[in-house]
């Protein structure tokens, strides 16, 4: 007995001494301006073996180390390698490491995922497109929020008008643009049958194949030329999937159905997958939408050695739908025409389109990089819409063909070369960036869809109905460099760009009006746009930082416009000035930014001829508030808002003699959401948006649009490690609203009387769905 009691107080006084020995270390890791950094290797060095251990997605880490004297070293790619001496006695909690990138993260091949909230950028991770059903292919650009406020314009299967900081952009690409990428393929359509800058291509992007989105809130970045003006998304596709066999089967209401099917080998030195995406609704329309889409999406990315790759992508798509157009508002208040109703049901169209890509990268031990990729792309699109009924022609009615028959070729080289700067980390950015494009655009007037309606009898001679056409080639040229500086350990950055770009246009068509007038004109212009941005966290421990950003971007004419309008500038120009602060804890997270936009001149879509115009120039000011705050463990709350001060013409004046009011766009937008992760098999998300209402007249005050509220539910529970069961609904409270609203003469019937008068696409109501989502044979 005795023998058994004396060595079971040896084991515990050896477990006491062997406890004393190590102690636990806690901390996470920080850029200066207090970015979160995920993935950074921790070493220790000391007379004792430990494990290497990597920073979580948070920047948090937590180890064991000897009670002595250790060296902690924190290094990872595109990191420079700091160290943290551990003292006997010393802080080994709550650490807080600052490291520097030495390439910053938004140029990096994968962009850190930080909760950081910044003025000029945000991010978003993959999780929201993983664990929400889409029913609507606008669903994917509202997730994005960031001030940005996107509408369904006729219904679906068009592309969606985009809104922001109190401009409309049209389909994307007018009045500043907002410019889209995916994986670095532009997809704002300039000189199409559908106006400037159209984003109809994204509908051709599945939404699970979505690795990360980074929003850059203004033209900051010289890597972004045209249509940048307020922004610009860069969406990046994943390279594998997790599993190597992925399927998700969804549907709901109004015969919607979709799916999603994805195979992912498992090989040495490739990343892969081919994923094909199928789906089909009717919507609440009393005219059924037919809207049937098909994507084909694969990669192919080739590991040739530990410092290159090589990739190559391609996307294949088509849809076809009918819409219900635009319908006037004042019939659906006098019950004459149902909310879902349609006026002209040929309305509609159909789009086939297709992307080639390869892609280059290769790295230096020195952090230098020098990526390179080019692309390829054919689509065809023809849209047949009706606006105004039978404003133009009582006989037979307004209905247009937009044709646009598209080739694209465009090709991207970056080099990125870290070096010292007086003893302080600096990164130099140079690149050159190709994009042409051989369209052949028209707009024909048409009955039922046949394009005959102009040689109809009477119509030959009428001024009011139009026929275009033309085939237009329009190249850009671009180089760019920018240089960004730190300072004072970090604490200050400074980054300094300019890029030039260069814009030919070769037209060679004709309108037909009451007589023929030739389009044929080559003209060029150049444009440089100077960047500047200084970021200053002038506290070591409080997570607080200051920042002034300037840039200036570009839009793009239509070719038609400038064969039509050779002495006015082919380019309108938009100046960007954003100072803000930030705050970023580890639980909370939270941003104050203001605004100053001035435009030089603001483009106005004429629908005649499918062409755009130039007006005077503009200005709009303001300010937006953003926050991210982790509740608990398994919850957290984000929300921002963006309040539109004043949106004007600059020396214009109404009658009244009150500024001119840029008009169609709304004041604030504003979004908020909570997301439970990670509890018993749950992932969810309550989301709601906001926009005010808005004046859809610079003159006339009381001609408003009306605003609206929608909230969305989206809920995922884990019943096997193979199988998800998905649920969604859209617009839980049915909220009774109209998305995209414009103000014009229209006649609704051949001897109806010409009225002008509110028209819109209302939005959908209460809208459930339900999905299983299969993962089979996961990857090491």
């Amino acid at each position: 007995m005795i023998p058994r009691l004396l060595f079971f107080l040896v084991i515990c006084c050896i477990s006491q001494v062997g406890a004393q020995s190590v102690r636990a270390v806690t901390g996470v890791v920080i850029t200066p301006q207090f970015e979160l950094v995920p993935g950074v290797s921790i070493d220790v060095q000391s007379d004792r073996s430990v494990p290497r251990v990597i920073s979580d997605g948070a920047g948090k880490f937590v180890l064991s180390v000897p009670v002595g004297i250790a060296v902690l070293q924190f290094s990872g790619k595109n990191i420079q390698t700091v160290s943290r001496t551990l003292l006997p006695g010393g802080a080994v909690t709550d650490l807080q490491i600052k490291v520097n990138y030495i390439v910053p993260s938004v140029a990096a091949s994968v962009t850190i995922q930080a909760d950081a909230l910044l003025p000029d950028i945000e991010y978003r991770n993959e999780t929201i497109y993983e664990n929400t059903l889409f029913t609507r292919d606008d669903q994917l650009i509202q997730t994005l929020n960031a001030g940005i406020n996107a509408g369904q314009h006729e219904g679906g299967g068009k592309s969606l008008e985009i809104r922001r900081y109190g401009f409309n952009l049209d389909h994307g690409g007018v009045n500043g643009g907002l410019k889209i990428l995916v994986d670095n393929i532009q997809q704002n359509q300039g000189t199409q049958g559908h106006g400037q800058g159209c984003l109809g291509s994204l509908k051709s992007l599945s939404p699970e194949l979505v690795d990360g989105v980074t929003v850059l809130n203004g033209p900051f970045s010289a890597s972004y030329g045209d249509f940048s003006g307020l922004g610009v998304v860069q969406n990046r596709l994943k390279e594998s999937l997790p599993e190597i066999l992925t399927a998700r089967i969804q549907g709901g209401p109004y015969n919607t159905v979709r799916g999603f099917f994805a195979y992912s080998p498992n090989w040495k030195n490739i990343t892969s997958f081919i994923a094909y995406e199928p789906s089909y609704t009717d919507g609440p329309f009393k005219s059924p939408l037919k809207y049937r889409r098909d994507n084909l999406t694969g990669n192919f990315t080739y590991k040739i050695d530990e410092r290159q790759t090589a990739g190559f992508k391609f996307n294949l798509g088509r849809n076809t739908f009918f819409s219900s157009g635009q319908i006037p508002l004042d019939l659906v208040a006098g019950g004459e025409l149902d909310r879902f109703g349609a006026i002209d049901t040929d309305s509609g169209g159909k789009v086939q389109s297709g992307t080639a890509a390869v892609y280059y990268r290769r790295e230096a031990a020195s952090g230098a990089t020098f990526k390179a990729d080019a692309y390829i792309g054919r689509s065809l699109f023809d849209l047949y819409s009706n606006f105004t009924f039978f404003a133009a022609d009582p006989v037979y009615g307004d209905e247009i063909q937009q044709h646009d028959s598209r080739l694209e070729q465009g090709a991207n080289v970056q080099y990125l070369q870290p070096y010292k700067f007086f003893g302080s980390l600096s990164l130099l950015t140079v690149g050159v960036n190709v994009h042409a494009s051989q369209n052949n655009v028209g707009l024909y007037p048409t009955v039922g869809r046949n394009p005959n309606r102009k040689f109809l009898p009477g119509n030959l001679n009428n001024e009011d109905v139009v026929y275009t056409s033309a085939n237009a080639t329009v190249n850009n040229l671009a180089a760019y460099i920018q240089n960004g500086f730190t300072f004072d350990e970090g604490h200050v950055r400074l980054d300094v760009g300019l890029r030039l770009d260069y814009f030919s246009y070769d037209v060679n068509g004709f309108e037909l009006r009451d007589s023929r007038v030739d389009l044929i004109s080559k003209q060029s212009q150049a444009k440089l746009q100077p960047k500047l941005a200084i970021a200053w966290s002038p506290f070591e421990r409080f997570p607080m930082s200051l920042y002034a950003n300037y840039g200036r971007g570009i839009s793009s004419q239509d070719a038609r416009g400038v064969a039509r309008n050779p002495s006015s500038p082919k380019l309108s120009t938009t100046d960007f000035y954003q100072a803000g602060t930030s705050y970023n804890s580890q639980r909370l997270s939270a941003v104050f930014s203001s605004f100053l936009i001035d435009r030089s001149a603001e483009q106005v879509y004429i629908p005649d001829d499918g062409s755009v115009e130039l007006a005077g120039p503009s200005r709009s000011y303001g300010f937006e508030l953003r926050t991210s705050a982790k509740l608990t463990e398994h919850l957290s709350f984000n929300g921002g808002l963006t309040r539109v001060l004043k949106s004007f013409y600059r020396g214009e004046f109404a009658l009244d003699g009150s500024r001119l009011i840029v008009d169609s766009s709304p004041r604030l937008a504003a979004n908020a959401g909570l997301v439970l992760s990670g509890l018993r098999g749950f992932t969810s998300s309550l989301t709601w948006r906001h926009i005010s209402n808005y004046r859809l007249d610079g003159e006339v005050r009381s001609l408003r649009a009306s605003g609206n509220d929608v909230v969305d539910l989206a809920v995922t529970k884990r019943l096997r490690p193979w199988v998800d069961l998905n649920f969604s609904v859209d617009n839980v409270l049915n909220k009774k609203y109209f998305e995209t609203q414009n103000f014009f003469e229209s006649r609704v019937c051949p001897t109806c009387d010409l009225n002008s008068r509110i028209h819109a696409t209302p939005g959908y109501p209460f809208n459930a769905s339900i999905g299983l989502t299969f993962r089979f044979f996961g990857k090491e």
